[in-house]
């Protein structure tokens, strides 16, 4: 007979929420779109959660501050989004979002300039086969002006009217690109990551152009540790799941203590035979129909 009592009841409770559990992701926006900004432009960086509850909070790491969180001295904080309204060359770094339960999302590098050229380049990582464009702006006069595009220091095309499209990129189109418009200057330099339909490339441990200062990551995962996790993950859940089942049944088909008990080959032999004559009624009564 089953009871509220039992022990084995109530852990079976805890297996299952503990199966019921799904882990919170979020993602790092920014608007505009762009991963180099000049001086003064307003930015805003927004967690796209999908459970409020987790407590994302945007952080960043800089030349000057480390895993500084919005409201921290910079940016001003608007529900899951932080707005910042006069970025300055000092906000350049990397950003991601973090929730109290400890998982981040992820990364994004912000370049800020008080030059008069920036290129503006997809913030997050392009799929394998997408089209890419870059266009190379400057801040007071037109964006359709003559530019030069480099990529890791060497030129790849002049383009009349500013802009350069990569038409369906591969990851040999990885890498840290430029551009230089005459007379104006040339803008930072940014990392464009590529990325296949089934995996996904982390971003460099470094941004910086040659000469600058470095920024420091958040700690992260390899590859390799994911792929362990993942597995015992799965062994995890297997284990649970077995658990889940020999205790339901314990809780649902308690037996008296002075019957005795039937062995479970018993009962997956009497399933068996069950099944096997069904088959054969079937077969003898396909038979006899043709």
């Amino acid at each position: 007979m089953f009871t509220s009592n039992q022990p084995e009841c109530h852990f079976s409770l805890v297996l299952i929420s503990l199966l019921s559990c799904t882990t919170n992701q979020a993602r790092l926006t920014v608007s505009p779109s762009s991963s180099q900004f000049f001086e003064g432009d307003f930015v805003s960086l927004s967690c796209e959660e999908d459970d409020s509850s987790a407590g994302w909070t945007l952080r960043r790491n800089t030349t000057k501050q480390q895993r500084t969180q919005c409201g921290d001295g910079w940016g001003k904080a608007a529900g899951a989004s932080c707005n910042i309204s006069y970025i300055q060359p000092w906000h350049s770094g990397v950003y991601w979002c973090e929730s109290r339960e400890g998982p981040i999302s992820n990364m994004v590098n912000l370049t800020v300039t008080g030059g008069s050229v920036i290129l503006q380049s997809p913030v997050l990582p392009v799929m394998e086969g997408d089209d890419v464009t870059l266009l190379c702006k400057t801040k007071t006069t037109p964006s359709n002006l003559p530019a030069a595009f480099y990529k890791d220091g060497s030129l790849i095309r002049k383009q009349p009217t500013g802009h350069m499209t990569i038409q369906h990129v591969s990851r040999s189109d990885e890498g840290l690109y430029k551009c230089d418009i005459s007379g104006h200057g040339e803008s930072p330099s940014s990392w464009i990551t590529v990325t296949d339909k089934h995996t996904t490339t982390p971003p460099p441990t470094s941004t910086s152009a040659p000469g600058s200062t470095s920024i420091t990551l958040p700690p992260s995962l390899s590859p390799a540790v994911l792929s362990v996790l993942s597995c015992v993950g799965s062994v995890c859940v297997v284990v649970l799941l077995v658990l889940l089942v020999l205790l339901v049944r314990r809780c649902v088909h308690r037996k008296p203590e002075d019957q005795e008990e039937t062995g479970e080959d018993d009962i997956i032999t009497h399933v068996m035979y069950s099944f096997i004559k069904s088959s054969t009624t079937a077969s003898q009564t396909k038979q006899s129909r043709r």
